[in-house]
């Protein structure tokens, strides 16, 4: 006797209730409505979206803080950890002069402010000043000094990702040097903090469509449509710009890993929307750091590269900043040399390192980089205030996308990457299960993830770069081994 098929509504309603992706771009729809409709109403939800994000930004330094731990203990190898950061800073250098080259050639060839004729003295600069709170971008020394922490708790309460990672660092080096032996309870106890925190953020995650809906109809409330008409041959230089960066990135992605990523970016949909929704990419770090090690990144790798991406490999911000001072200059009618683009690419490669955290930062980037040029009046940065939010979205997904690749490449070059699993995972033969999801759910998936390996062909033992990365099960607990110690009758029993 054949089965019933549902109907499409009772499909549809399924879809809504079971898919985090279906929610949100249903969410981001009706956002986009209530925010063209009812203007005032849109803006008065905003803080569905701000509430949102402050709590995902409450759970991500204790999350760092325990995957890097956790990573370094059971890598038993600090040294390795030490080249896996030289390695990411390496790639976030090369990562960020590429953006930024790609879009001083764009803005020569479109000229997006050419024609514009507009005359600095009548801009308002104080309204740059309220952008960013009258702060400034701290110096090269001052960012370094920043990122060492004065207080192990301020580090936490200040969520200053740079200083939770240094204290992570010295937690499990301390750990590895006192082994098992003297410690023994640590390490589960930071494995057991490490799944309470998942599963807080297995809770907030299912207020993604209300954040979405929140921020998209505040966005189109303030702001409009009308940016659109006034600035859309800069937006539209901007995203294409990132686009082709992108192609770049997948380009490399395959060469250097043998992945794809548009599979990545299927795999990872549901984030990329929400982070696309509510203009944050910090909102999916912790669902991203999940979804890069069941996609057999290491977990020292992911828990280094992915977080110091954030202040390091803007790679969005970078196209955003080199294409602005260009559009600036055009439109106030300054020609700007070759060593004066010289200096723009030198000066915001120092810049875009400092940004992350501080107000306003794309316009003290864009206002530091005028003052050292000395021809472009500080003033003219004002142009860029009405389509600055509108940029979000390039600006997010560049920025989380070049992060998730430098994660691949990074572990892929210190053999910390099961490729094997990789290509699994991001073509749906292993199945993602959130590390808080019901017992019955991650069971349903583990079966398949098991079906899927046992009808793969067996791989030799040197095929993928670094075989016994990245978790062996579908859960953290599972792929946590001991710290390295000699063997006592206690750890015997």
């Amino acid at each position: 006797m054949p089965q019933s098929v549902p109907s499409i509504p009772r499909r549809v309603a399924r879809t809504l209730r079971t898919s985090l992706f279906a929610q949100v771009a249903c969410a981001l729809v009706i956002g986009v409505l209530v925010g063209r409709l009812w203007p005032h109403a849109g803006t008065a939800v905003q803080p569905l979206g701000d509430g949102f994000v402050r709590l995902i930004k409450a759970m991500i330094a204790p999350l760092v803080f325990c995957v890097v731990v956790a990573g370094i203990t059971k890598a038993g190898d600090l040294k390795a950890f030490g080249r896996i950061g030289i390695k990411a800073l390496i790639w976030f250098e090369v990562a960020t002069t590429v953006a930024l080259v790609v879009g001083l050639l764009a803005g020569n060839l479109v000229s997006p402010g050419a024609g514009m004729n507009v005359d600095p003295s009548k801009l308002d600069a104080s309204a740059v000043d309220a952008k960013t709170g009258g702060g400034e971008l701290p110096s090269t020394s001052e960012f370094l000094l920043h990122s060492l922490p004065d207080s192990a708790i301020g580090a936490f309460a200040e969520n200053s990702l740079l200083q939770v990672l240094v204290l992570s660092c010295l937690v499990g080096a301390a750990l590895l040097h006192l082994g098992n032996t003297k410690v023994p309870a640590i390490l589960p106890a930071i494995e057991q903090g490490q799944e309470i925190v998942f599963a807080i953020v297995g809770f907030i995650m299912k207020l993604a469509p209300l954040a979405v809906f929140g921020a998209t109809a505040h966005l189109v409330g303030e702001y409009g449509i009308g940016a659109l008409s006034t600035y859309g041959k800069l937006i539209g230089v901007c995203y294409a710009v990132a686009l082709i960066f992108l192609v770049l990135l997948g380009v490399a992605l395959k060469v250097l890993t043998g992945l794809s990523l548009w599979k990545f970016v299927r795999y990872t949909r549901e984030e990329m929307l929400l982070a696309l929704g509510t203009a944050s990419s910090e909102a999916v770090m912790p669902r991203m750091m999940q979804k890069l090690r069941q996609a057999g990144c290491r977990d020292d790798a992911v828990g280094l590269v992915l977080p110091t991406g954030y202040s390091f490999n803007l790679d969005g911000a970078s196209i955003y900043l080199s294409i602005g001072t260009l559009f600036i200059a055009q439109a106030v009618g300054v020609d700007l040399s070759l060593g004066q683009q010289i200096t723009v690419v030198l000066v915001l490669m120092l810049t875009s390192k400092g940004m992350a955290g501080v107000p306003g930062s794309a316009f003290l980037a864009l206002s530091a980089t005028a003052s050292a040029l000395g021809v472009i009046p500080a003033g003219a940065v004002a142009l860029l205030l009405g389509v600055d939010r509108i940029m979000d979205a390039m600006r997010v997904a560049t920025n989380l996308l070049g992060n998730c690749v430098a994660v691949f490449v990074v572990s892929r070059w210190e053999g910390a990457l099961d490729t094997a699993r990789a290509k699994k995972v991001l073509s749906g033969e292993i199945t993602f299960v959130p590390e808080q999801a019901e017992p019955a759910e991650a069971a349903e998936a583990a079966k398949s993830a098991e079906s899927a390996e046992s009808a793969a062909p067996a791989e030799e033992p040197g095929s993928a770069a670094g075989g016994t990365a990245g978790p062996k099960a579908l859960t953290p607990s599972a792929s946590a081994s001991p710290l390295p110690a000699e063997p006592s009758s206690t750890d015997r029993e």
